[in-house]
């Protein structure tokens, strides 16, 4: 389960990579303007072990910033509770970003630690709000901390007066506990579905004032979706309700964006069919069935199973 959180994590970070900056500003206290280039570096990593195949570790991300000085950061996702590892695998990760980066200078190391930081989606009591390395050698022992932001205490107008949108696809774990409730509530149901009308709406503001891209809304309402699949799996209503509005949100941008691209090309039947795969496309992520697709986008179920095997599904 954490690797598909892992995955919209790290596909956030890539694709829509500016709206880290915002997220970074917040964890450390940063004052960056949001306009600074933002430099990925490769995520995978092998731990020397005496005795021992070297070990690869994937980290969740780790990148530079280009501001006024260069500033390495590492971000990690984690979806479970606090267990006593993370610290350790952290470190790890760390070392070796820094080993990777290390300089030689007349027989002198000189290594530098990223500024690094978690992610928490799920929130208990013993959650802590940092982390702390000692790092006890020869020369003097050193202390600092890695900060946790907890996902779950930011509230949709804190996401949106702050601009923390890469936060928006796991919002709905602040409603995970509540599962039950809203699954057999009809009146429940309603209210969170009302909240993420509120989410697609605010988008929309944004993207209409130039503040984000079509691109990157399209991305948030994607991963968002993907996340309510997955974490309300076991709960019906849950993902028809809410899952359904994000799904429909999708087919409305998608349709959008090709009937812009049809108007371009001038081509009224490029246009028509172009909006048909693409409501094709996302009604079979929603996953559909082909008759019910063909149903909703007035093909017949052949033609669907056309477009889905041009999509590459099959």
């Amino acid at each position: 389960m954490g690797d598909v959180y892992d995955g919209v994590f790290r596909t956030i970070l890539n694709d829509c990579r500016q709206l880290v900056i915002p997220v970074i500003n917040e964890i450390f206290h940063e004052d960056y303007t949001g306009n600074e280039k933002v430099e990925f570096s490769p995520n995978e990593h092998f731990l020397d072990q005496q005795d021992v195949a070297d070990v690869k570790r994937i980290t969740d991300t780790n990148f530079k910033i280009l501001g006024k000085v260069v500033k390495k950061y590492h971000l990690e996702c984690e979806s479970g509770y606090p267990d006593g590892k993370l610290t350790i695998r952290l470190f790890e990760y760390d070392a070796q970003i820094a080993l990777d980066e290390g300089k030689i200078t007349k027989e002198t190391l000189t290594v530098t630690f990223p500024n690094t930081a978690v992610l928490h989606l799920r929130v208990r009591k013993k959650t802590p709000d940092k982390m702390h390395y000692v790092i006890v050698t020869p020369g003097g022992t050193v202390r600092y901390d890695v900060p946790v932001m907890k996902v779950q205490t930011y509230s949709l107008d804190d996401i949106f007066n702050k601009h923390l949108l890469m936060l928006l696809p796991f919002y709905i774990f602040s409603y995970e506990n509540s599962f039950p409730e809203y699954n057999s509530n009809v009146q429940k149901l309603a209210e969170l579905e009302a909240e993420y009308k509120e989410i697609l709406e605010r988008l929309s503001a944004l993207e209409n004032q130039g503040k984000i891209g079509t691109f990157d809304r399209r991305t948030i309402i994607e991963l968002s979706r993907d996340v309510i699949k997955e974490t309300a799996q076991r709960y019906e209503n849950v993902q028809k309700g809410v899952g359904g509005i994000m799904g429909g949100a999708l087919i409305e941008t998608e349709a959008r964006k090709l009937k812009d691209e049809g108007r371009q090309e001038g081509r009224r039947e490029g246009r028509q069919e172009g909006r048909q795969e693409g409501m094709v496309y996302a009604y079979y992520e929603m996953n559909m069935n082909t008759n019910e697709i063909a149903s909703k986008v007035n093909l017949t179920e052949t033609e669907v199973l056309e477009i889905i095997k041009k999509m590459g599904k099959f």
